[in-house]
């Protein structure tokens, strides 16, 4: 593995000792001071005088040496090959004291030692050690490792971590230009690959062809159709792809490319039933996924959760049997688990927070907050969830507290300066901040930001519209604000806000205005779903791309739903569970420009 490992760094092991730690010491000094020794192994001259039931205790390759039918007992040396005298050493100290430091620069002789010696603690250190330090650089190595000691845990880990970031992992990865044509082919062909466009698996193929274009373009062939080329803009294809030089001159390349202008013709000029069995028009997974939870259709609460496949522009009903009616609430992700908390079924207003992991798709009632919360507004900010004003059956309220997963606690933080219920919250560089919202009175054009270092909120710059029922984002370095109702009209205009300047400017409207509706950013895109329009619940979703300040229609919910509440989930290893079914046949039409 090149570059094994990029950062200094020290771990620690310690196995469950079979000894007290007096007992471990005692005969760790012995050891030391030769007292009491049965044995000595032999490392390139190097002499280590030991004591035969304290290796076997740890090694069934030391067991076999000095208790196996063919093994002498009387025979004092053992030379031991393949094993540097300083790893050696390492060995015979955690077969006495069970414990064993690991570094990035002896990781690799540990864990080679560990396999040759059959020490299983020490090699599910190594490789918990060598996933802890999986990035872009090494990921590669380490698949390898983990594939050749047969460790399949790390190998997965490893393999999805490659999935998960293989375009940055192609720009600065060496490893990555060692890769087999097989590995290479078995990487690019897998749905879970984290490409937003196709372009970017062909000039991966590309850079790895050209490292050594005289024994590598033979593959072309193989990998080419790994790249779902129907899915490339017409233009790109052409010029790219169609008239690049490697595919120009491989006769067996021919029919992929004719298959492919054949299947864009068709997706260019009407909606075709090609199916996503086709690799050229397969989308790949998506690598975050977007959840629309519970809110208010027709005429009461619901408990549909909906999540967003970005890549088919679909969205897919992923409810759990457990899960219960709720709208106007608050949903947060954080470290492995979404969160749902306070909210209003028709007859009461809940303080309770419910869990689902959704990986085991579970349900879980942890702490409830200090007080009930419906129209609350949620964040999330230093591994701690923030729950913002609401109303609470009786009245506005604007006061604030916080969770904490690890002491299933929530504890109260300095109040706002309004009450605001049908608020919503953001964090943005270490702050949250709080706009609009309703007074009981009045809608609010008024904002705050909460340090939670000094425990502080402080009023900032007035948004240019009052906002009730608004939804409130950070996306890039501003936080935006977002529809709402004004005390008369349900609204389409939204706005941002600099922190460093302290000011408001007004971007493009949305296509549909809505008040209480979810707001999420994915894939770098802001998205708002459902809402109210002024007429009727929505099932409309759009999205915004501040790179060209733009509102696009997406894929509408099966549902039509106000008082919903979205959030995104990162990297989910079950991620085929929340998004359409690659071997469905359905009506599938992409968008050619």
């Amino acid at each position: 593995m090149a570059e094994p490992l990029t950062t200094s760094s020290l771990q620690k092991v310690t196995e469950e000792r079979k000894m007290s730690p007096t007992s471990c010491e005692i005969f760790n000094e012995l050891r030391l001071q030769g007292i009491l020794c049965d044995a000595i192994l032999k490392v390139d001259e190097v002499e280590m005088k030991v004591h035969r039931n304290i290796l076997c205790s740890c090694s069934s390759y030391f067991r076999t040496l000095f208790t196996g039918s063919w093994s002498n007992s009387k025979k004092m040396v053992h030379i031991i090959s393949g094993i540097s005298p300083d790893t050696m050493e390492k060995i015979i100290e955690y077969a006495y004291t069970r414990t064993v430091s690991i570094t990035d620069s002896n990781v690799q002789q540990l864990l080679a030692a560990a396999d040759q010696f059959h020490v299983p603690a020490i090699m599910r250190a190594c490789c918990e050690f060598l996933e802890s330090k999986l990035c872009s650089e090494n990921c590669i190595g380490i698949w390898k490792i983990a594939d050749y000691y047969y460790y399949n845990e790390l190998k997965q880990k490893a393999h999805i971590f490659i999935l998960h970031n293989f375009a940055e992992l192609v720009e600065i990865c060496n490893e990555f230009l060692q890769l087999s044509a097989t590995e290479l082919e078995e990487i690019i062909e897998k749905d879970e690959l984290n490409v937003k466009q196709e372009n970017v698996v062909f000039e991966a193929i590309m850079k790895w062809i050209s490292h050594d274009a005289q024994s590598r373009q033979k593959f072309l062939p193989l990998l080419l159709p790994k790249v779902r080329m129907a899915q490339l803009k017409t233009e790109y294809f052409l010029n790219n792809i169609r008239n690049n030089e490697y595919v120009k001159d491989s006769d067996e390349c021919k029919p992929v490319i004719l298959n492919t202008l054949k299947i864009m013709y068709k997706l260019n000029n009407k909606p075709h039933n090609e199916g996503l069995r086709n690799l050229l028009t397969r989308p790949r997974l998506p690598y975050t996924v977007l959840f629309a939870t519970g809110g208010w259709s027709g005429p009461s609460s619901t408990s549909i959760i909906e999540a967003y496949d970005a890549r088919a522009d679909r969205w897919v009903n992923v409810t759990c049997k457990e899960e219960k009616p709720r709208a106007y609430h608050g949903t947060a992700y954080l470290k492995g688990y979404m969160y749902i908390m306070g909210g209003f079924n028709g007859v009461n207003y809940f303080n309770s927070v419910r869990r689902f992991d959704p990986v085991k798709k579970t349900w879980q009632e942890v702490a409830p907050m200090h007080s009930k919360r419906c129209y609350v507004s949620v964040t999330v900010l230093n591994d701690l969830i923030y729950a913002i004003g609401g109303f609470d059956g009786y009245t506005r309220l604007n006061t604030a507290e916080r969770y904490e997963p690890e002491t299933n606690q929530w504890t109260l933080i300095s109040p706002m300066h309004e009450k605001r219920s049908d608020a919503s919250a953001a964090t943005l560089n270490g702050k949250v901040y709080i706009c609009g919202g309703f007074t009981g009175n009045e809608c609010l054009l008024t904002a705050e930001v909460y340090n939670p270092e000094t425990n502080r909120w402080t009023l900032i710059a007035p948004m240019g519209s009052r906002r009730s029922g608004i939804g409130v984002i950070a996306y890039g370095e501003h936080v935006y604000a977002v529809g709402g109702f004004d005390g008369e009209n349900r609204l389409r205009n939204a706005e941002a806000y600099n922190p460093l300047t302290n000011t408001w400017h007004t971007i493009a409207e949305m296509l549909t205005p809505r008040s209480n509706f979810g707001i999420a950013v994915s894939d770098e895109l802001l998205f708002v779903a459902g809402g109210y329009n002024g007429a009727s619940t929505t099932s409309n979703v759009e999205y915004y791309d501040k790179k060209n300040n733009k509102w696009s229609s997406a894929r509408r919910m099966s549902l039509a739903r106000s008082a919903l509440s979205c959030c995104v989930i990162v990297g989910l290893p079950n991620v085929k569970e929340y998004a359409v079914a690659r071997d469905d046949c359905i009506r599938f039409h992409i968008q050619k420009k």
